[in-house]
């Protein structure tokens, strides 16, 4: 216990700012947007199957990484590496060996979701500030307890599917920093137990780091339109003059009965809870997390300025805060459908 009690002391000695702002990191230039618009954090992760975004082309080489650090450092802006996929047991070396340079580079905390990792950072890097992952799927304060007690963790991402007064009641019942996500794209399942995508590419996202592996993603030209397919599986047709995404199951039109074809299990929208932060701050959220690590620079750099201007007014005079109409519009030109949601905050009957 006295391990543990030194791990918790020091995540409160090194803590967050009221409020925080934590945004994606999918590259350098991604990383330095983030900063220069106002991100207090930034979260990326490695080019492996350590971290949940293992896309071709995103991610962080050794080189990157301290560059990274060091701009974010000389601006008073923390960093976080995420390595919240799931090792296997007849391979964990990638994961601790991932850790280990976590440490070494000067990385601000990691972001975990496998125990087994967590007792690894424990025993061999016991200073080290540890961030439970929503890929960890910790959905009530006796889950989240449990890590605090067990290994020390000093905030938790809560996955997006609980309603506001749940993440109250969490809040009231763990001695733990909670971060919520605040904008950007929607799962469908709570993160860390999906195994959707696994049916058809044959690989887990717990294990290997993508719900799509571009290996199993194919687009073709057909006289019906644009076809994408995933493992095989047809996931959308896209006539001309529509914007394609990028093919996820749960994202894929489908036929329904005999003449219905339509976004059977998610329609494609993103999470904005702009209008929520004055209630978010009362209830002790410690951090707002931006999705969206696939996503480009320029993203990076428009969602977290409008954030950064709405946390700061938000601050300032709670009680007279209200989203402003040219928030909500630029956060819509990069919604996913160009349409937005409280998802399952807003639950009036819960």
């Amino acid at each position: 216990m006295a391990k543990l009690h030194a791990v918790s002391s020091q995540a409160s000695s090194t803590g967050s700012s009221p409020f925080d702002l934590v945004c994606p990191a999918g590259s350098l230039p991604a990383l330095t947007a983030a900063v220069d618009n106002g991100a207090d954090c930034v979260y990326l992760g490695l080019r492996d199957a350590t971290n949940a975004r293992n896309f071709a082309g995103l991610n962080f080489d050794e080189a990157a990484i301290r560059s990274g650090i060091a701009y974010a450092h000389a601006r008073a802006c923390k960093v976080f590496m995420a390595l919240n996929t799931y090792p296997q047991a007849a391979d964990p070396a990638p994961w601790r060996k991932a850790m280990d340079q976590a440490v070494t580079l000067g990385v601000d905390a990691v972001i975990l979701a496998d125990p087994g990792l967590m007792g690894y950072a424990v025993r061999t890097h016991p200073q080290l500030r540890l961030h439970l992952s929503v890929q960890g799927s910790a959905t009530n304060h006796d889950a989240i307890n449990f890590y605090h007690e067990q290994f020390g963790i000093a905030r938790a991402v809560l996955p997006r599917v609980l309603s506001l007064a749940q993440v109250a009641q969490v809040i009231e019942k763990t001695p733990v920093e909670i971060e919520v996500f605040g904008f950007g794209s929607l799962c469908v399942m709570v993160e860390g137990r999906c195994a959707l995508s696994s049916y058809v590419t044959g690989e887990s996202p717990n294990t290997h780091g993508v719900c799509s592996p571009p290996k199993a993603v194919r687009w073709e030209e057909t006289p019906r339109g644009l076809e994408s397919r995933l493992g095989g599986v047809l996931i959308d047709r896209y006539q001309t003059g529509e914007n394609a995404g990028y093919p996820t199951l749960c994202k894929g039109r489908f036929d329904v009965g005999a003449d219905t074809n339509y976004y059977a299990i998610e329609e494609p929208t993103s999470l904005n809870t702009l209008e929520l932060l004055p209630q978010l701050h009362k209830m002790g959220v410690c951090a707002i997390k931006i999705e969206g690590r696939q996503r480009s620079p320029a993203y990076v750099a428009q969602v977290t300025r409008v954030w950064r201007d709405a946390i700061d007014h938000c601050l300032a005079n709670p009680h007279r805060y209200a989203p402003r109409p040219a928030w909500m519009a630029q956060l819509d030109q990069v919604a996913e459908g160009q349409q937005h949601t409280l998802g399952a905050y807003h639950r009036p009957w819960k």
